[in-house]
């Protein structure tokens, strides 16, 4: 599912290569909780870095309600309210969108506040899982310079991440990742390298945990690369409704903190349908 990447964190993190907070998490948590009361409504992807090549199923819709969490010794920055929108627009092809709020506060600095970089992406599985064949998908994403790089809460000029992904279900257990290049041409940035891979498992309708491994190279002149172990997952209120969250460090050196928090939605397609992509892992459930 994602995005964002891992939805989330990808333009955030790199435009900035910094972060905000960790005083957002409490109170984030009981605004999903109370928001639960939305009640109709379930999600790989999210909550994670690394992505996956399933796309939403054709005629159905994702929305994830998320923030980020992003603290390094240059800074802390966070997202929060933050939008994502999944759209099957045709078999095998998802278009993407999301819309942040940024913070950010350097060391000893004050904390700017303000619209982020917009993401918009393709993706589009070539390949689909088969036997012992994987599934196979490219998911090209532009990060807009809709936030401020003045003031650390966005980019300043468009940049592009070209990843490529593969999936393996089997039983309850589920595995992705892969990994591209990101073009980034802005002041002080660098176009680097990035990828990642996961393993997570169903315990039954409602929860799935799982771990990644994921790497990124040098983004900005001053921002040394990292790899990053994290760990999360999801637990399903229902079949269209869910509450995502993970959190990880950096383990290559150098204190480094990330964290997701979030709702998803599913819906579209016929009433008797179950959409495969929050589904994956509730497909198998019900199997």
């Amino acid at each position: 599912m994602r995005s964002s990447g891992q939805g989330g964190f990808t333009g955030f993190g790199c435009a900035l290569g910094k972060t905000k907070g960790g005083r957002w998490l409490l109170p984030l948590l009981f605004v999903l909780v109370g928001s639960g009361t939305w009640a109709t409504p379930v999600f790989a992807g999210p909550p994670f870095r690394t992505d996956d090549p399933q796309p939403v199923d054709f005629r159905h819709w994702e929305a994830y309600f998320f923030s980020t969490l992003d603290k390094t010794r240059d800074g802390r920055a966070t997202q929060f309210p933050a939008l994502e929108f999944n759209w099957g627009a045709i078999p095998n092809v998802q278009l993407h969108l999301i819309i942040p709020v940024a913070s950010f506060r350097p060391p000893g600095g004050s904390t700017w506040f303000g619209a982020g970089d917009v993401e918009v992406g393709v993706k589009y599985r070539f390949i689909q899982e088969n036997g012992h064949r994987p599934q196979v998908g490219i998911f090209p994403q532009l990060e807009l310079p809709t936030g401020s790089a003045a003031r650390g809460l966005g980019n300043g000029q468009v940049w592009a991440r070209l990843p490529v992904w593969a999936q393996k279900s089997w039983g309850p257990w589920t595995s992705y990742g892969g990994g591209g290049y990101a073009v980034n041409r802005a002041p002080e940035m660098q176009s680097h390298g990035f990828g990642g891979w996961l393993l997570q498992r169903d315990f039954g309708k409602r929860l799935t945990l799982g771990g990644e491994i994921y790497s990124e190279g040098r983004n900005s002149i001053t921002i040394r690369s990292s790899t990053i172990a994290d760990f999360g997952g999801y637990y399903n209120f229902s079949s269209h409704f869910s509450l995502l969250f993970s959190v990880g460090r950096d383990f290559s050196g150098g204190p480094h903190t990330v964290a997701y928090l979030g709702l998803y939605w599913t819906w579209g397609g016929h009433a008797e349908e179950v959409p495969q992509k929050f589904p994956s892992h509730l497909n198998r459930a019900q199997s």
